[in-house]
């Protein structure tokens, strides 16, 4: 018999739960399939916003809008185009009743478990099509879905279910393959975003000190050469923090430290050409990105929330 079985509301950056149905059969299958929706839940990032996982005698469907996804499982018969419309009502009537703020600070698993009285309901209607009165609509998704359909997710490229994943790349939309050792970092937060800000300025203004410092050696106003190497490292170390601070590199929070330390270097030589409230400036930005990059991580292995 075909139906759905069971939906699941998955926050995106991080695989929290928000809702789920509460009918998970006990069988065997069922609880493999559980273990490829928690699989599911920590990839959804790299994945594009509408896919289809097979996983023998059940499909694993799921959208992704606006950093949630919502997901379901299926019998393995149960039509493609009921599925992703059932999908369909459940991103409508989510966004209608929660709205981003709520679904972004959330940090408990499953702090919106009422709407699984909507998911019921649902679930009850499109496990009986004879009672749906959406013809139009199906037929709209079902143009759709042959316009666009979802991308099918192989068992290669997501991993064995008993938690070893494989090197997991997926064409999403065509736009090339994402591996899962480029990391992705946590979001920004508004200090981060203050301290590559800054960051930037102290950049800038080592350089334009650093060209006046030119114009004063082609003078000859006595001005050391060391002092235009030295403005030029202050640069580039306060361009490779804001580099550090926005993409995932090896050795991330070392490489943060030493740049630091170069800063601090270069800022002990400019001693002269400073004064005090100049150099606490440009030393203490210093410390104040390093802090954001040490404070910003990549985003690890999502806890298990037992979606």
């Amino acid at each position: 018999m075909s139906m759905i079985l069971s939906a699941s509301v998955i926050r995106v950056r991080d695989g929290l739960p928000l809702s789920a149905s509460t009918d998970y059969e006990q069988s065997t299958g069922m609880q493999e399939c559980r273990k490829y929706f928690k699989m599911l839940s920590r990839k959804l990032a790299q994945l594009p916003d509408r896919c289809t996982l097979k996983t023998g005698r059940y499909n694993i469907n799921f959208i992704s809008s606006l950093g949630v996804s919502y997901m379901m499982l299926c019998t393995e018969n149960y039509p493609n185009v009921l599925a992703f419309s059932f999908l369909d009502e459940l991103q409508k009537e989510f966004i209608t009743t929660y709205n981003m703020m709520k679904t972004n600070t959330a940090v408990r698993p499953y702090c919106f478990i009422e709407f699984d009285n909507f998911i019921q309901r649902t679930k009850q209607r499109y496990n009986n099509p004879r009672s749906l009165s959406t013809k139009i609509n199906l037929s709209d998704m079902q143009m759709e879905i042959k316009l666009r359909p979802p991308y099918q997710i192989s068992m290669f490229e997501l991993g064995s279910a008993n938690g070893v994943t494989s090197a997991f790349s997926v064409d999403c939309k065509g736009a090339g393959k994402i591996s899962s050792a480029h990391q992705r970092l946590e979001p920004a937060t508004l200090s981060g975003i203050v301290g590559f800000v800054l960051s930037l300025l102290c950049g800038a203004l080592n350089l334009i000190r650093g060209f006046h410092a030119i114009e004063s050696l082609l003078q000859s106003d006595g001005d050391d050469f060391n002092y235009i190497i030295a403005f030029f490292l202050g640069t580039a170390a306060c361009l490779y923090q804001c580099y550090l601070l926005v993409y995932y590199t090896g050795w991330r929070n070392v490489k943060s430290f030493l740049t630091f330390g170069l800063i601090c270097l270069c800022n002990m030589y400019l001693y002269e050409l400073r004064n005090l409230w100049q150099l606490f400036f440009h030393v203490t930005v210093g410390a104040f990105v390093t802090l954001q990059i040490w404070l910003r991580q990549a985003q690890g292995k999502a806890p298990d929330y037992d979606v």
